[in-house]
């Protein structure tokens, strides 16, 4: 078993063991969706065990995307889902995409293909999951919230994924058991599907034991900030979608970031706005947190907001790679779907319809070819990637497949390339271009760099990150190890603070991580774990990977309402 993030003593603990057919981690959409085909395709066995295990307090608890989701893979995992009490109300009516520079702003006269919402829905995407789960329980799926899968168990020689081992409870700071201890179980299964999501901490272990990544599909990563508003009644356009690229982000000193934003009318005279910062820019003075409030002062969308108050915050990463970083989808005893596998489709903004697709192809290729007739435990199910290819999601994956390559080598460069694919070429250029280095390897030492200025907050538009923060609902038990762990304590202040001036105080969105005087003439790092939105910025993007992100306590956490 794989067990560096947890307290040493713990291997020796004795652990109840509870068995299942399959065991998902992660209750998002790709696995909520896994969890439904697969009891829809076994339909009549009651004897087959499919558990879901979510490290938030309940079931979209920790979600948080735009969002605004296409529904075909919806219609495909229930075609009578209009006819159910759900949240999916609100149609797009209109659809706008704006070049900002720094005082004007400018409509494109066409929009691609891929950038078309008619036919689309603004959710809550945590509320969508609500929806699922409901479904998923009256199937026949055990849920269980707030409980973090904490380690993939391993077979004794290594060769296969036998579960997993959910997080212990009541231990201390220190690393003591406390009167409150429980040892995590372990759920074994004869499959787990790993829908963790980007970075997912039990993923990247699996990616390495069972090498699923070559040294050349790495993934890249872009984190967006979001807040959820109440405008005025005579700003408010039910269905209205703005996307918006360009200023801040092409500002002086940025060096060729990547992003954009988006706004959302939704609900009750709601905004979801949201800015996207990639995380392979190079100048370490870059804040994405600020990035946004800098955005809301331009002249095009401040007035948008104006008259308006915040109600929600929130941050998470997004797996940008697209087709060109997939890994190994499949492994003796399990399988890596939604965004931990990177399915989302960077140029269309979406990730919802592909993650669900995923779910729903690993669910068939598993019934089919390993439950049907019984069932084996640790077989290598090699029919998900052959279901994948001949999949709609491979075909819309592969078509987009260089477009985020094209932004890395130039804004403007990567706004042509997009629109001349999805007019013409649609995926038939004869080369697929690898990503030009991993998120970490792009900063430059801050002494190469300038640094940026940032709007002073005013507490009407913008905000300082802690009083943004506070509309998270946060929470975590504080009497547990950190479980942002540091490889080597030194590298945070040899080389961290030294060469790239601290940078893990400006990419965090939560302000976990501060430099603060040691009273002795020197700095040292403070790690406020408490507040970590687990949006894993921080385990992608620190120059050396020296910080690793391991699951806390469940439940511990962001608790996103219904309108996130």
């Amino acid at each position: 078993m794989l067990r560096r993030c947890l307290p040493r003593f713990c291997a020796a603990v004795e652990r109840s063991v509870e068995e299942f057919d399959v065991v998902i981690v992660g209750g998002g959409p790709s696995g909520l969706a896994a969890a439904i085909r697969l009891k829809q395709l076994a339909q009549g066995r009651e004897d087959f065990r499919v558990g879901l295990v979510e490290k938030g307090s309940e079931i979209g608890a920790h979600t948080l995307s735009g969002a605004c989701i296409e529904t075909h893979a919806l219609d495909e995992l229930l075609p009578n889902w209009r006819e159910l009490e759900n949240p999916i109300k609100q149609k797009v009516t209109s659809d706008g995409f704006y070049l900002l520079t720094e005082k004007g702003h400018y409509k494109a006269p066409y929009l691609p293909s891929m950038l078309h919402n008619e036919h689309n829905y603004i959710v809550s995407l945590g509320a969508v999951c609500k929806f699922l789960g409901e479904q998923a329980e009256a199937l026949g799926v055990e849920i269980f919230p707030g409980f973090a899968a904490a380690e993939p168990v391993i077979s004794d020689d290594g060769k296969t994924l036998e579960g997993v081992q959910l997080h212990d409870m009541g231990i201390n700071k220190k690393g003591e058991r406390t009167a409150q201890f429980e040892p995590g179980m372990i759920f074994k299964a004869k499959q787990t599907v790993f829908a963790e999501g980007c970075r997912g901490s039990c993923t990247k272990k699996l990616e390495s034991h069972f090498k699923l990544r070559a040294p050349y599909n790495f993934q890249t990563y872009a984190i967006g900030i979001k807040e959820v508003w109440e405008i005025p009644k005579e700003k408010f356009e039910a269905g209205k979608i703005v996307h918006t690229a360009g200023w801040p982000l092409t500002a002086p000193g940025h060096e060729n970031t990547y992003g954009g934003s988006f706004l959302y009318h939704f609900g009750d005279g709601l905004i979801s706005t949201g800015f996207v910062t990639g995380l392979d820019y190079s100048n370490p003075y870059v804040r994405p947190y600020m990035e946004m409030q800098k955005w809301k002062t331009h002249p095009f969308v401040r007035d948008m907001f104006e008259g308006g108050r915040p109600i929600s915050y929130g941050a998470r990463t997004l797996v940008e790679g697209g087709y060109a970083s997939l890994p190994k989808l499949h492994f003796p005893g399990g399988l890596l779907v939604g965004d931990c596998a990177g399915f989302l489709n960077m140029p269309k903004i979406k990730g919802t319809h592909t993650a669900m697709k995923s779910g729903m192809l690993a669910a068939d290729s598993l019934y089919s070819s390993v439950f049907k007739d019984g069932g084996e435990a640790g077989v290598d199910c090699k029919e998900y990637y052959d279901a994948f290819k001949g999949s709609w999601l491979h075909t819309e994956l592969h078509q987009v497949r260089n477009c985020r390559q094209a932004f890395a080598k130039n804004f403007y460069f990567g706004c042509v390339y997009t629109a001349v694919s999805s007019m013409f070429l649609k995926g038939a250029e004869p080369w697929t271009w690898p990503h030009h280095a991993r998120d970490n390897e792009c900063l430059k030492p801050a002494a190469q760099c300038k640094e940026i200025e940032y709007p002073k907050p005013d507490g009407k538009l913008t905000f300082d990150l802690l009083t943004n923060h506070s509309r998270s609902g946060t929470a975590h038990n504080a009497d547990q190890p950190i479980h942002l762990k540091l490889k080597d304590d030194a590298k945070a202040l040899d080389v961290n603070l030294k060469t790239y001036a601290g940078p893990e105080g400006r990419y965090c969105p939560a302000g976990v991580y501060e430099f603060v005087d040691d009273g002795n003439g020197a700095k040292k790092l403070v790690i406020n774990a408490q507040n970590c939105l687990h949006c894993k910025a921080c385990d992608i993007k620190d120059p050396t990977q020296n910080i690793n992100w391991c699951t806390p306590e469940g439940t511990g956490g962001p608790n996103y309402s219904a309108s996130m």
